[in-house]
Formats: C-alpha cells, sequence, structure tokens
C-alpha cells in the first residue's frame, strides 16, 4: 500500500472513531492533522444537542475554542460543569472516562482539539534562542506541563522579530488572515532558525502548541 492511501486510510479509521463517539446530528467532525505525535481536528456542535462520548478520551488533549460562547459538561454522575469561552481561549483537556458535553450557545460552536499520542519523551530540550526570551515582544507562554508548552504569538502590522529557533515540532493555528496563511489554517511545523516579520497591514496572531 502506498503512502498516501495508508494516510487516507488512517484518516477515514480516526473518523469513525470520533462518530462513534458522537452520533450523527450531534458533532460534525473535521480532521485537520493526523501525525506520529497528534492527531488535530475540528468539533463542530450544535446548539442545544447533548454529545454523549460513551467511551470518553483516552489521551490527553488541549482545546483551543474557534467560536465564543458557553456549554455544559458532565463527567458519568458528577456535578454539570458550565464552561464559558472566547475565541482563541486554551484549555488543557486530561483524559477522562466517559461524558455529555452540550453547547449551550444559541449558534453552532467548534473546537480545534489536539489529541496528544503516547507520553513525554523526558525533559524538552532548551535553546539560547528560545523564542520566549530573546523575542518576548512576540512570544509569550500561555500554558505549559510536561507534554505541551502553549506559545501566544502577536505581530502588529510590518512587525519584525528577532532570530529565534524552534527545537519541538508544533501545531500552529491561525487565528486571523495574515501573509501566507487564511484564518483557522492548522499547520504542522518543526524544528528551525529564523526570523519572522508580519509583512501585512493588519497584526497578526497566531497559537502554537509545542510537543515535547
Amino acid at each position: 500500500m502506498r503512502i498516501t492511501e495508508y494516510c487516507a486510510v488512517l484518516a477515514l479509521l480516526a473518523g469513525a472513531s470520533l462518530w462513534a463517539q458522537n452520533p450523527p446530528g450531534a458533532a460534525a467532525i473535521d480532521n485537520k492533522l493526523d501525525t506520529p505525535q497528534v492527531r488535530v481536528y475540528v468539533a463542530t456542535l450544535l446548539p442545544h444537542t447533548p454529545v454523549p462520548s460513551r467511551t470518553g478520551h483516552a489521551s490527553n488533549r488541549v482545546l483551543i475554542y474557534l467560536d465564543s460562547g458557553a456549554m455544559t459538561r458532565q463527567d458519568g454522575t458528577d456535578k454539570v460543569q458550565n464552561i464559558e469561552f472566547h475565541r482563541g481561549d486554551v484549555r488543557w483537556r486530561p483524559a477522562s472516562g466517559a461524558y455529555v458535553a452540550e453547547n449551550i450557545s444559541d449558534h453552532p460552536i467548534r473546537i480545534l482539539e489536539i489529541d496528544l499520542k503516547g507520553k513525554p519523551a523526558g525533559p524538552a530540550p532548551v535553546s539560547k534562542l528560545d523564542p520566549t526570551v530573546v523575542d518576548a515582544k512576540h512570544y509569550k507562554v500561555e500554558f505549559e506541563n510536561d507534554q505541551v508548552r502553549i506559545l501566544r504569538v502577536h505581530y502588529e502590522p510590518h512587525d519584525k522579530g528577532e532570530l529565534h529557533e524552534h527545537i519541538l515540532n508544533r501545531v500552529v493555528l491561525y487565528l486571523n488572515d495574515q501573509p501566507g496563511a487564511k484564518a483557522d489554517d492548522v499547520r504542522i511545523s518543526g524544528a528551525g532558525t529564523h526570523t519572522e516579520q508580519n509583512a501585512g497591514g493588519q497584526p497578526a496572531d497566531r497559537i502554537a502548541v509545542e510537543l515535547k
């Protein structure tokens, strides 16, 4: 089987597994990326429609909300949680058992979900050119644990950053239209040393999820 065919089969199997957890009419799943480290997809929840996840999630996840809104979540027989969020908010969600989620907004909401495969391989390497050190104006740590470091990236129009180095693979979400990308584009990026410049006339905002 050719590599492209194998990847297509993997994507279909992943989609089938997620669809089995979320029956038709409850949530739509749009697969974005599938690598040895992560599976990335967008879950769209319709308003006022409970979504049961009967098997829960076996892996830890990063959630990035693509729309503002509110939802509830009930794990088993635990008390119902009320969750409010805005576009671009980030949440860490550890592996869990069965639960029911419901979008209580009056419009559909989309959540970018990054399922982490496996365990961290040990302490993450450190670079003297870490972007949060040499270019703290543009790179800020939103959240960090033993599996991920999440960076919020912001460039003003025509702003140029400092030379910096990325050591870890990372999932990058583009929050708005900017040179070379559209809002909600999702890409995987690898190690590299470079400088960046926003060549556009509007601010450029991204979220980068580094994978340890």
